[in-house]
């Protein structure tokens, strides 16, 4: 059975004083029989490490670069996440792909050159409110995810992919278990025809994930644990959704 993974994505949001209130809080609540990270800011990742050496919580970044170094004024390369003990970041995230313009391929490029230092990328999928309704969404999901399986190849195994209906990240509004567990099933079905270890594969689901719906999602069958949002700016939120995966 796949051990649940629950990754915090803080967004643009904290400070020194509250990030450092926050990760007490979330030390003092732990353990849990579950794997916890939380992705931060760029500015925060520095302390977030030194408050979370020796813990059971690991940490990560929200995005990377693309490219290993070089004249890229604003970008964050994935070498010096590295250096900060990141274990995990976040690549084609909604958020990045709506707003920056991020291709598929930017999203497969920044996944590859994370796994080559050694870091864990969470590729995200998801389609918006129009290609739902439109019933495109096994179609979407499913070149995004493509995308990545074509430029990794055999190491897409080593990537965690997070499915997040874009019409269900921060409106409050999430996708039943069923719907959930139709899509998670599909990229296991996908990922299958591109690695054997599949099964061992984690997919996670975000999507306004609180306490309250958390055991019902994770209870489904390709459904390994949550990337959430919202929920992670609060400590006893965060437990109880890391409470529920274990």
């Amino acid at each position: 059975m796949r051990r649940k993974l629950v990754v915090g994505n803080w967004k643009m949001n904290g400070s020194r004083v509250a990030n450092a209130d926050l990760l007490a809080e979330l030390k003092a609540a732990g353990p849990w029989n579950a794997d916890v990270a939380v992705c931060v800011p760029f500015p925060y990742i520095g302390e977030v490490a030194l408050s979370l050496q020796g813990e059971a919580i690991a940490w990560g970044a929200q995005d990377c670069s693309a490219h290993a170094s070089g004249a890229y004024t604003g970008e964050v390369a994935v070498p010096m996440l590295a250096e900060f003990g990141c274990r995990y970041v976040i690549v084609g995230h909604s958020e990045r792909r709506a707003l920056h313009g991020e291709s598929d391929q930017i999203v497969a490029e920044k996944a590859r050159i994370a796994l080559a230092h050694k870091l864990v990328p969470i590729v995200c999928v998801g389609e918006t409110l129009a290609e739902r309704e439109g019933e495109q969404t096994d179609a979407v999901v499913k070149r995004q995810l493509s995308a990545v399986i074509h430029t990794l190849g055999h190491c897409i195994s080593q990537v965690v992919v997070a499915y997040e209906p874009v019409w269900a990240i921060g409106t409050g509004r999430t996708a039943t278990p069923d719907q959930a567990q139709a899509v998670h099933a599909l990229l296991r079905k996908q990922l299958k025809a591109a690695t054997e270890r599949a099964d061992d594969m984690k997919i996670l689901y975000g999507g306004s994930v609180k306490a309250d719906n958390a055991a019902q999602l994770f209870a489904e069958a390709d459904i390994d644990g949550g990337l959430i949002g919202g929920a992670s700016l609060k400590a006893a939120d965060f437990a109880a959704v890391c409470r529920a995966a274990s």
